[in-house]
């Protein structure tokens, strides 16, 4: 399974941005997906998980209220709606994912429990 993510760009505070996470190789119905970033310097942080099915979500404090994520099955692609958007938003964002059978969100989003990553999508988000 591979994953491709875009729609990063460079934004004004306050702005929004929709990141997509297209996946290959494999049906994504399957897999229980997740969104991480990484700023310079810092280490990969969790910023939302999706379960399969209606079994829930979960977002990092920092974006609950202005981060959405959503999954289309039939297209095979993850999405991350971003809004009120913040300097300290600002990374590289990645898409991965587990099979349903290995992992829930609720068993925690660890970046050390995922091997399946992209080669990101930059948000910057300048004045």
């Amino acid at each position: 399974v591979r994953v491709v993510e875009s729609g990063g760009g460079l934004v004004q505070p306050g702005g929004s941005l929709r990141l997509s996470c297209v996946v290959t190789g494999g049906n994504l119905d399957f897999y229980v997906m997740a969104w991480f970033r990484q700023a310079p310097g810092k280490e990969r942080e969790a910023v939302s998980c999706i379960n399969t099915g209606d079994h829930g979500t979960m977002y990092t404090d920092s974006v609950k209220g202005r981060f959405t994520v959503s999954r289309d099955n039939a297209k095979n692609t993850l999405y991350l709606q971003m809004s009120d958007l913040k300097a300290e938003d600002t990374a590289v964002y990645y898409c991965t994912g587990l099979p349903k059978t290995l992992y829930y969100c609720g068993d925690g989003v660890d970046a050390s429990k995922f091997a399946i990553w992209g080669q990101g999508t930059q948000v910057t988000v300048s004045s």
